[in-house]
């Protein structure tokens, strides 16, 4: 009878207990590669992929309200506004630097130099830029519920720290009424949480599965077109990438004696996840789950700085902002000066507010930064041709950049930690 148990519980065991990373890796290099064999006709399996996408957005905005309300909630007011003031620094700063990086690494590579476009471009999708006015505005959920309901995570950002805030305060009450009502609803919260990263163990074992689906698609469908100029955006992107970890991520780390080795062994899972989703916010729950276990980041921090960071900040998006805005200008004959240049960093790093961290949303953003240097994406014209370029591979660039926005969000919640004294070195050991 023994025997015929160990059978059954040993049917899916070569799956489940086997490592997961390396069945994503797998995933992915199996994905690429018979994407580019079979081409166009493997769209067929685009639901296999989608499915992942839906199971991780599925749990992004309960993982992102009762995350923040108990990351707010769980530090004293007077803390919460120090760990406050110091994320965003920390995010404003490396977002201005991404940028510079990105501008750096244009300006030496020359992307789309020689193009020369010129109008009679293909139709362009058109999108939307928000402008930052409105992106501040929106901030404020005129109606909570609704903005929960619609997943507009500026707004749910915006208000599940203020109730995370006020449960901080009522929880220090001398009223013991009030301080028991604070206190049961942060149990709640911090038991919706549990119960969500539960899910996203369970969700994470369909991965691998997703995975395949999503890269076989994005190299069937994109890899053909990723050739000459377009090879070179490329190119330059992911340089621009790597010197973002290294010198930027590497250099911070350094500051504050973290070892960047370290770091990147104890993150690759969150990196890896954000690669194949495109998504900073479906892969929340899994950077969280990295730094809690991987690097021994207290709660009260990661739950608090690494929602937010999802938003707010896109170092990644904002390195494919700088090149992508100097390809578009080199392609159409155009040289950006040192100003519209400096005007490219103040637009990309405001702007980096307002950018969703869901598949595509830098191309949006785009938008916003080239038409703060006069480079309109008008139908028909040679801006609009090149801007067309960049979406056709704006799935392999969007990969790259995405896993280096969760790389950053993690770096400076491991930071704040250290300063408060508060991260768990054994784990860097």
């Amino acid at each position: 009878m023994e025997e015929v148990e160990k059978k059954k519980r040993g049917f899916m065991d070569w799956y489940f207990k086997s490592n997961l990373l390396l069945r994503i890796l797998f995933g992915l290099i199996l994905g690429a590669i018979v994407g580019l064999i079979v081409g166009p006709k493997i769209a067929v399996i685009k639901p296999f992929g989608d499915l992942l996408i839906r199971l991780l957005q599925m749990i992004v905005v309960p993982v992102v309200f009762f995350s923040l309300i108990t990351g707010s909630a769980s530090i004293s007011p007077a803390r919460l506004g120090r760990v406050g003031v110091k994320i965003i620094v920390y995010y404003f700063l490396t977002t201005a630097v991404a940028v510079a990086i990105g501008l750096f690494f244009g300006n030496i590579l020359h992307p789309g130099l020689g193009l020369a476009l010129a109008g009679g471009a293909d139709k362009v999708t058109e999108l939307v830029a928000p402008s930052i006015i409105d992106t501040l505005l929106n901030l404020v959920p005129t109606n909570p519920f609704a903005a929960l309901s619609a997943g507009a995570v500026l707004p749910i950002i915006f208000f599940a720290i203020l109730f995370g805030i006020g449960l901080s305060f009522l929880k220090e009450s001398k009223e013991e009424r009030l301080k028991h009502a604070a206190e049961s609803i942060l149990v709640l919260s911090e038991g919706v949480v549990e119960v969500m990263l539960l899910i996203v163990r369970w969700i994470l074992q369909y991965a691998p599965i997703g995975v395949f689906a999503l890269l076989a698609v994005v190299f069937g469908t994109q890899g053909a077109k990723v050739a000459g100029p377009l090879g070179l955006v490329t190119l330059t992107v992911y340089l621009a990438l790597v010197a973002q970890v290294i010198v930027t991520y590497g250099g911070a780390l350094a500051i504050y004696k973290l070892s960047l080795f370290k770091f990147l062994r104890m993150a690759k899972e969150a990196m890896v996840t954000a690669f194949v989703t495109r998504s900073s916010n479906a892969t929340l729950p899994t950077t969280m789950k990295c730094a809690d276990e991987n690097m021994g980041i207290p709660k009260g921090i990661y739950s608090f700085t690494l929602p937010l960071g999802a938003t707010i900040n896109m170092d990644g998006t904002a390195i494919y902002q700088g090149v992508c805005c100097l390809f578009v200008a080199f392609a159409i004959g155009m040289k950006l000066t040192f100003a519209q240049q400096m005007i490219v960093i103040l637009t990309a790093t405001l702007a980096s507010i307002g950018t969703a961290g869901v598949p595509g949303a830098g191309a949006i953003m785009l938008l916003l930064v080239l038409n703060s240097v006069g480079l309109k994406v008008e139908a028909g014209s040679a801006v609009a041709a090149a801007y067309a370029m960049v979406l056709g591979i704006d799935a392999i660039l969007d990969m790259g950049r995405t896993s280096i926005n969760i790389t950053g969000d993690l770096v400076g919640t491991a930071i704040v930690a250290k300063t408060e004294g508060e991260l768990n070195l054994d784990k860097w050991k």
